[in-house]
This record gives C-alpha cells, structure tokens and sequence, in this order.
C-alpha cells in the first residue's frame, strides 16, 4: 500500500495531535500485525526458542516463508521481535513473550483480532450511518470465538475466587444444588466451568446465536456434564416469557449492553428470581457522559467495538442500541427500574475493563 501519509515526510515534533495521530496509525499497523501473529501461532512458535531465521520459522508451522519473512519485518520495526543482522535470526523477548502468548495467562494478542474483526464490516456500518438501520449478528463469523477467548481470560480465572464470593454464601449454595441461568451466554465457558465445579446444582444457559449454542452444548457432550443445557433464545420478550421463581442464580456476562431490548432482559432477570435470589452482572466499566471517559484507559477502542458491533447489532434488532459504553450511571438506573432495590458495584483488581455489580430484588 502506498501513499499512506503525505510526502515530505512529517515531523511528528512540529505539531502534538499531529505526533500523536502518526503514531496511532503505526500503532494500528501494529496491532494487525499482532492479530495475525496470534491467528498463525508464529508468537507461540517464537516463545522461549533460540534465535531462528524465518526459513525455520516457517517450516515448524507449515506456513509460507516470504509471508513469515515481512511479517517479521513489522514485528521489528514495532519493537516486539528481535534480530541479528549479521545471522539473520529473529527471536521473540521473555518479556513479550509473557504478553503475547498464554505463558502467563494475559494474552493481549487476543484482543488485536477485534481490529481486523470488526473493520470487515466497516463499509456496511457507514451504509447504517446515512440509512440507519443495523448491521445484524450473522455478519460476525468469529466474534463469539474472540469474545469466548476473551472471557477466559478476564471471567473464568476469577470467577471462582473472585466473582462468585461478591455474593457472600454463594459458593456454599452452589455446593449444596442451586437452579442458575446465564443470559446471552455466548459460548457458555462460565457455565461449563460452574457445572463441573458444582455438580449438584443446575445449569441453564440462553444465546441467540446458533453457532454459539451448538459449541457449548458439543462441550457439555464432551465433558459428559448432565447438569447443564443450553438453548437458543431471542431475550428481547423475557420480561413477559421468563418463568417466575425459577432460578436462585443469574449471571450476565458483557451480556446486557447488546441486546435489542435490554431493559426487558433485566426484568425478565428480576422476574426469573427466587426469593433470595441474586443476579451477578459483568458489563463495560465506563461513565455514562462522554466527558468523564476522557480517562478511560481503553475508551476509544470500547467506542470502536460499540459503534462496529455492540451498538448496530441491537439497532439491527429493531433494538434500542444502548451500546457498550452505557456506563454505570445508566446501568444504576437500568437495574432500578427492573425493580432492583440492593446494587452494589465491585472492580476487581485483574479487570480494568469491566464492573461487577450484584444485583437483588
């Protein structure tokens, strides 16, 4: 591609925003670059190795040399993968290594595939901004296999010893044989792990996406788990199609902000509780004011994701399109007028893009 930027080059000194918009565009070049190194397992194949060229490197994963090569270029020049000139071998730093690979459980390669992801359906959003309208889920081929990714890194690791005790005697309930739901359950990897973790409670978890649904119900097979079931359910009525008292647990997780209809959800949650029951929410932290996400250290990128998915796949649903930075005043205001009357708001120290609120009637 040529001609990005204009020629003479610029001087990224003479102007701050100037400085600052050349580097987010090397930086995006970056995070592409890393989308692919992920996908293709060339981090993983660089992790804790010697020095390689990219002839050895191609060949361990089968892929194609010159395409290894250039890939490898943009590695170095972004600072992430070191070289030799003189031997022309390439190795990838401990260091970056622990944050680009699951050596250490936070792989932030994972979240560079939203970039590529969510541009795919960059000219369908543009058609959305001058016609309205939505761009609907079945244009997202692999969103729940990122988000499902994601959610193993920032849910499952705590939600054991960190979500779960926010609701104090929980654990000891789910020990003893509960009835949960978790509502726009994706993948279900939380409630797999619940399931085998607490066999003598019971598992129900609803998505609207087929291919979501079909995944987890072929991992519930393959873990022989007869406690757990998951259905295919548009949410966007359950305010009147939710069984009453059925479930001393529910959980969302980055599960309301999306939905076509999300008030409706979180009545159809409040309807669906036993007496005694709680509701558990992960969601987006952020401020409901625009002003007051200056600071958000991952603001403009949740902006990206809301207006690419979030956002348009509820409008495509004829939806309200609360988008992903509804924030916590709005979601406050949400939970009361679903007739929430006990909220608290919990951060959890490994999380810095998320809430946890727990929720009672």
């Amino acid at each position: 591609m040529c001609n990005v930027l204009p020629t003479p080059a610029i001087e990224p000194t003479t102007d701050t925003f100037e400085a600052r918009l050349v580097n987010a565009l090397n930086e995006s070049g970056l995070m592409l670059l890393t989308s692919i190194g992920y996908r293709t397992g060339l981090f993983d194949a660089l992790r804790s190795q010697p020095p390689q060229t990219s002839q050895e490197i191609a060949g361990r994963l089968g892929l194609v040399e010159r395409y290894v090569r250039e890939w490898l270029g943009g590695m170095v020049a972004g600072g992430v993968i070191e070289t030799d000139p003189e031997t022309q071998r390439y190795w990838l730093p401990d260091v970056h290594a622990a944050r680009l690979t699951d050596i250490e459980g936070a792989n932030l390669a994972v979240y560079a595939q939203f970039l590529s992801l969510l541009g795919a359906v960059e000219d369908e959003v543009i058609t959305c901004f001058r016609e309205g309208g939505g761009v609907p889920y079945a244009r997202y081929p692999r969103f729940h296999e990122v988000m499902a990714t994601d959610s193993a890194q920032t849910v499952l690791p705590a939600l054991l010893d960190s979500i779960l005790p926010l609701a104090p005697g929980l654990i000891e309930r789910l020990e003893s044989g509960i009835d949960v739901l978790d509502c726009a359950c994706g993948r279900g990897r939380a409630l797999l792990k619940l399931a085998e973790r607490f066999p003598a409670s019971r598992f129900v978890g609803y998505d609207l996406s087929e291919e979501a649904i079909g995944w987890a119900r072929q991992q519930a097979d393959a873990l022989s788990l007869t406690n757990v079931a998951f259905r295919v359910r548009d949410l966007s009525d359950f305010d009147t199609t939710a069984e009453p008292a059925a479930f001393d647990l529910v959980t969302t997780f980055d599960g309301i902000h999306d939905q076509a209809r999300p008030l409706a959800l979180l009545r159809g949650i409040h309807r669906s509780l036993k007496p005694g029951g709680v509701y558990i929410a992960q969601d987006i932290h952020a401020s409901s004011h625009h002003h007051l996400d200056r600071e958000h250290p991952l603001g403009a990128l949740l902006y990206a994701v809301s207006v690419t998915h979030c956002m348009t796949v509820s409008l495509a649903q004829g939806g309200e399109g609360l988008g992903t930075m509804w924030g916590r005043e709005r979601a406050l205001e949400y939970f009361d007028r679903a007739g929430f009357t006990d909220v608290t708001v919990h951060q959890l120290e490994h999380d810095i893009q998320n809430d946890y609120f727990v929720c009672r009637p």
